[in-house]
């Protein structure tokens, strides 16, 4: 089997697929030593610790050094290009196949704009089918920005049939979290449909009852990283109690292993 075909099982197969987002090469190793076969990118977090705001484009450089590395482990990769870090479709149909080649399984396209609006459907369409035209292998997760920026719900159906269209493994639809939503539009997809996890939102056993099939972490777990790292501190500041059960020097150290041995 294939990392294309196992990765695509991964989505039709048991309880969905819960991807865990990396932003570097030790949380991705950490998560795949933990056992998670699947990782994903968060642009977030990739974004962030780089320096530079999200969604802006500006970030392909650390997003490729990212995914040259990660696929050194011993996990399925899927990577968030953002919006496909260029205007052409055959600028995006040439990242898809970089990545392809490198040894990714799959790509996160979205269809939001930094501007607040959304590219227009012909033009996403466009692209995703370029990308699958250069790597047809590739699991292309089309992503849909109408329940993050304000006055573009109602048109989550018609963007995801659209992409389904245009050649689509997947559709993500960040932000939907109401029940009865997520259950029409898992009637209306004959693929699988990917949400992104919140701790207000469904519990993942609710969304496993819906027929949801891949729950993403987002920039969950970078942001929990910031949070803990800032709490560490201040107990260290404040004399307090350091949270228990952190990972070692040596185990931190350890995490390179993970991309020498497959070297």
């Amino acid at each position: 089997m294939t990392r294309f075909e196992e990765f695509r099982d991964l989505h039709r197969t048991g309880a969905p697929l819960v991807l865990p987002n990396a932003w570097d090469l030790a949380s991705a190793a950490a998560l795949a030593g933990a056992g998670f076969r699947a990782l994903g990118t968060t642009s977030l977090g990739v974004a962030a610790a780089a320096g530079r705001p999200d969604a802006q484009g500006d970030t392909l450089a650390q997003t490729l050094l990212l995914a040259h590395g990660m696929v050194r482990l011993d996990a399925l990769v899927s990577v968030d290009i953002e919006g496909g870090f260029g205007d052409e479709p055959e600028q995006v149909a040439s990242l898809g196949r970089e990545l392809a080649d490198a040894g990714v399984a799959g790509v996160n396209i979205e269809d939001g704009l930094p501007d607040g609006g959304l590219r227009p459907l012909g033009r996403q369409c466009a692209m995703i089918e370029a990308v699958k035209d250069a790597a047809p292998d590739l699991f292309v997760n089309a992503r849909t920005d109408t329940h993050w920026l304000p006055g573009h719900t109602a048109l989550t159906a018609q963007r995801a049939a659209a992409y389904r269209s245009a050649g689509a493994d997947g559709v993500f639809v960040p932000g939907l979290t109401d029940t009865a939503a997520i259950a029409d539009l898992v009637r209306s997809l004959d693929v699988p449909l990917n949400v992104l996890y919140s701790p207000a939102g469904p519990s993942l056993r609710a969304l496993t009852d819906l027929g949801v099939r891949r729950v993403s972490c987002g920039s969950l777990l970078f942001r929990a990283a910031l949070g803990a790292t800032v709490a560490t501190a201040r107990a260290v500041a404040l004399d307090g109690a350091v949270p228990s059960g952190l990972p070692t020097y040596a185990e931190a150290q350890a995490l390179a292993d993970a991309y020498a041995e497959r070297l």
